[in-house]
Parts: C-alpha cells; sequence; structure tokens
C-alpha cells in the first residue's frame, strides 16, 4: 500500500498508547477541512476537546477501535479510523459508528481512506450497518462516501464551540457473517 511518490503507508491497529498520534492527524486534519468555516477560538477549542489524547484514550477505554496510517519508513501518523457505538440519530439497533475517518490531504487520493474504510468494514462485520455523520458542505467526504455504498439515511446539528453546522447522517448496509 503507498501514497503516490516515495512515501509508503501502512494501517495497524491503534490503542491508547497511541493517543498523541491520533491526536495529531484529528487536529490536523480538522484544521484541513474546517479553517474556512469554522471560527478560529471554536476550531482550536474543538480540536482541544474533542481531539484531545485524552478524549482517544477515554474512547479506546469505553470499547472504540482504531487504526492508525502510518508513513512506513518513519512511523508519521497520516490518518486513521475511529469505530464506536452508535449514539446517532436515526441510528438502529445493531448499527455502529464510524465516528471519525481523516486522512491528510497529501495522502488524499493514494488508496489510503478506502484500504482504511475496508479495514473498518471488516472489524464492522456482524453489525446491520455502519453509520456515520458528515458535514453537508463537505462535497470530497461525500463524493467518497456514495462511492463506497454510503446512502443519506437524516440529518443532525453538529456543534463546534459557539457553532452550529449542518450534518448528514450516512448508512452503509453491511453483509452478516
Amino acid at each position: 500500500m503507498g501514497i503516490h511518490g516515495p512515501l509508503d503507508w501502512t494501517i495497524r491497529p491503534a490503542s491508547a498508547a497511541d493517543a498523541e498520534a491520533l491526536a495529531l492527524v484529528a487536529q490536523a486534519t480538522f484544521l484541513e477541512a474546517y479553517a474556512g468555516l469554522v471560527r478560529g477560538p471554536d476550531l482550536i477549542a474543538h480540536c482541544r476537546t474533542q481531539n484531545s489524547p485524552e478524549a482517544f484514550v477515554a474512547a479506546l477505554g469505553e470499547g472504540a477501535q482504531a487504526w492508525l496510517v502510518e508513513a512506513q519508513h518513519t512511523g508519521a501518523p497520516l490518518g486513521f479510523a475511529l469505530l464506536t457505538s452508535s449514539a446517532l440519530p436515526d441510528a438502529q439497533p445493531g448499527d455502529i459508528e464510524l465516528k471519525r475517518i481523516y486522512v491528510l490531504d497529501r495522502c488524499q487520493g493514494s488508496g489510503a481512506a478506502s484500504a482504511l474504510l475496508q479495514v473498518v468494514r471488516d472489524a464492522a462485520r456482524g453489525h446491520a450497518r455502519l453509520v456515520l455523520g458528515t458535514n453537508t458542505d463537505n462535497e470530497r467526504a461525500l463524493a467518497f462516501y456514495r462511492k463506497s455504498g454510503f446512502a443519506i439515511i437524516g440529518t443532525r446539528q453538529f456543534t463546534v464551540g459557539t457553532q452550529q453546522f449542518d450534518d448528514y447522517i450516512l448508512a452503509l448496509p453491511l453483509e452478516h457473517t
């Protein structure tokens, strides 16, 4: 698996020991995606609380699963996915939530996100659907999810600091095995 060019990547399960790396990628990708939409103080506060190492330690301690995309030769974090039980509106019994799937801009188009989603799908086997929420204005993510078989099943409001945003809730039916 690799990024176009000289940097190769790998995917591995992440643990609480990887909280710093998960937080770093979460903060960097959140900044990449939302710097033009979210006011600076709200963006910083969100990253400090929702994308902190402590938040990842807590989520993993509550049963979440995570995977880390790393540069093969340096171990630098490039992306991650976080799978949790779902509290999304429109979620049904048997659903599991893809809470986050983030890949740095320089890795997008490399196949890393698709490979990461496949790892998540494999881990979610036995659940009815994989559900997630994403900003209604995030066309790049929406195109990726549509291409991957997700469909919009609802909407929700998502708060970042003092700002409210609209999210689509999407679902992907999973095969029972």
